[in-house]
Parts: C-alpha cells; sequence; structure tokens
C-alpha cells in the first residue's frame, strides 16, 4: 500500500523545486548535452541538492519539523488556553471583590446612617433631659423663694407684733394705771399669742 504524502512533505518538496529553479535557470540550458557532464558544476550542484532532500526525506526530517512544529503550536495553544483560563478566573474574582466592596461600602453607609440617626436620638434625649432638669431646677428655687418669703412675712409679722405690743405698753404704761396697765398687758398677749400659734 502506498503511503500519500502529508502536506508538511509537499510544502517542504515544492519549496525544494522552488529554491532549485533559480539554479537550472542561471546554469546551462538543462536540454543539451553539455549540462549532463559531470564536469559541469550545475549539474553536479543539482544532484546534490537531490540527495539532500532525499535525505532529509529518508529520515523524515519533514516529519520531525512538522511534529515540532505541531507541538509547537499545541504549547502555544495551551499557554494561550491556561491565559484565558486566568484571565476568566481574574475576572470572576475582579468581580468577586467589587461585590464585596459593594456589600462593604452599602455597610459602612447604612452604618454612618444609623449613627446619625442615633446621634441625633441622643441630642433629643439630651435637650428633653436639659429641659426637665431646668424645669426641677426652677421649681426648687420657686419653692425656695416661696419657703423664703414666707419665712420672712412671718419674721415681719413677728416683729410687727413685737413692736406693736411693745407700742401699746408704751401708750398704756403713760395712760393707765399700774392695775390696769398689767391688765392690759397680759390680756393683749393672751390675744397676741393665740393669733400666732
Amino acid at each position: 500500500m502506498m503511503r500519500l504524502p502529508n502536506r508538511t512533505s509537499v510544502a517542504v518538496t515544492a519549496v525544494a523545486v522552488v529554491l532549485a529553479g533559480p539554479a537550472l535557470a542561471a546554469s546551462k540550458n538543462p536540454f543539451s548535452a553539455e549540462f549532463w557532464k559531470l564536469s559541469n558544476t550545475d549539474f553536479i550542484v543539482s544532484i546534490a541538492f537531490i540527495l539532500f532532500i532525499g535525505v532529509l526525506f529518508y529520515f523524515k526530517v519533514p516529519g520531525m519539523i512538522s511534529k515540532m512544529l505541531d507541538d509547537r503550536a499545541a504549547g502555544i495553544q495551551s499557554e494561550i488556553d491556561e491565559a484565558r483560563s486566568l484571565r476568566e478566573e481574574a475576572q470572576t474574582l475582579l468581580a468577586s471583590y467589587e461585590r464585596k466592596h459593594r456589600e462593604v461600602q452599602e455597610q459602612a453607609d447604612k452604618i454612618v446612617a444609623q449613627a446619625k440617626v442615633d446621634a441625633e436620638a441622643a441630642a433629643d434625649q439630651a435637650r428633653a433631659d436639659l429641659t426637665k432638669s431646668i424645669e426641677r431646677r426652677l421649681a426648687a428655687a420657686t419653692d425656695q423663694i416661696a419657703s423664703a418669703e414666707a419665712g420672712a412675712v412671718k419674721e415681719v409679722r413677728d416683729m410687727a407684733a413685737t413692736v406693736a405690743v411693745q407700742a401699746a405698753r408704751d401708750v398704756i404704761a403713760k395712760q393707765m394705771t399700774a392695775e390696769s396697765a398689767n391688765g392690759l398687758i397680759d390680756a393683749a398677749i393672751a390675744e397676741v399669742d393665740a393669733k400666732l400659734h
């Protein structure tokens, strides 16, 4: 069974023929008898070139080159696939980090908003507590003023009663006898004592 040449060997052969073409064109006419003599260097070079190509095919150099190129292409393709998968993984990771960043930012915004609400509530509570404290102090001050006023009124009354009693004693002492004065003084003291207590 005859094996058909693969694309690589056909390509190498085509390249060899194309490269040999200029050598034949620069030489003598290949259809003349002079060309086919061993003294013709162009003929010797052409034979050496054909033998060289034959040795390359015999040792399957085109197949090795093709295999090396295929291996290199497969290596490059695997590197491209790996780079693509790494890129996709990096994009997934980036999207995950961006999502986490957004979540953290939302939580931070919520915390700041809650802190503002708490601060406003604390300020309102402090205002209410201050208002109550001021009201209590005003009530205490009012009570103290009322108590002081009541004490002052009592003291003034006591003093007025004492002065009135003294004045009445002096007036009565000048106008009355000792016996009637003593009776009036006793009656006035008893009346003042009854009114004050």
